[in-house]
């Protein structure tokens, strides 16, 4: 069963302190470091209007005053600036902070930095295929996975495990998993309920509804690139202008 909505609201994590990508962090925030000569979170905005996304709530800590800036000159679409300049809340912590700016609907919750191509001749973008997949009463948040074997810059051990009904499991400290979070998923308010106070990561409340058997997957389509250092950058930017 289909929702049948298109999800008009999006939460975007813009306050964190991109360490990993210095130097080109030293004095500009990771959601503002070029891709292709446009900042990592016009990108991300582009996407989201393109399914429909009418209003954004973007978090700012480390220098907010130059992305605020930036993100008051996108004249399009709703931009609400959830400020945590005095406390940096984590990813769960300020999902929670920037609550009041929702609507009672469900919400995407996307990286600043997410980065991934579609799949040459897909019918449907990936972020409209998560929308279209998502079930609002059965789901508590649903989760775009990328294959870490076919992905871009990640040499990790997986985040999930994805059964056959779509329901995810956390993977065992020694085992590895086919899948990774893509940076990009969608929630229901009552994902945030029971969530504690203060700095916390989102990881606790996937945990939680783990625990409701009411966290989902679905598999991304392209590919997904992992841009957590200059390096990494460089690559994405080559493969993304497809240069062998």
């Amino acid at each position: 069963m289909m929702t049948g909505h298109p999800i008009k609201q999006a939460f975007i994590l813009g306050a964190g302190m991109g360490s990993r990508m210095r130097p080109l962090t030293d004095a500009l925030p990771k959601p503002l470091v070029p891709l292709h000569g446009r900042p990592l979170i016009d990108h991300v905005i582009d996407r989201l209007k393109a399914v429909g996304v009418e209003k954004i709530i973007v978090n700012v800590h480390y220098l907010a005053d130059q992305l605020e800036a930036h993100l008051q000159t996108h004249k399009d679409i709703k931009v609400i600036i959830s400020d945590e300049r005095d406390t940096l809340l984590d990813t769960g912590g300020g999902l929670i902070k920037a609550r009041p700016y929702l609507d009672d609907a469900p919400f995407f919750i996307h990286n600043s930095d997410s980065v991934w191509l579609e799949e040459e001749g897909a019918e449907q973008s990936n972020l409209s295929r998560l929308s279209n997949a998502f079930e609002a009463e059965k789901m508590e948040s649903l989760l775009l996975l990328a294959n870490r074997h076919t992905s871009l810059g990640y040499d990790g051990k997986g985040d999930f495990l994805l059964n056959e009904d779509g329901t995810l499991k956390r993977r065992s400290d020694k085992n590895e998993t086919d899948y990774v979070f893509a940076g990009v998923s969608i929630a229901c308010p009552s994902f945030l309920n029971g969530a504690p106070g203060g700095p916390f990561s989102l990881n606790h409340l996937w945990n939680q509804a783990i625990s409701n058997n009411k966290l989902y997957g679905i598999k991304h389509q392209g590919l997904w690139m992992h841009v957590g250092t200059p390096e990494a950058l460089i690559e994405a930017e080559v493969k993304s202008l497809g240069v062998p």
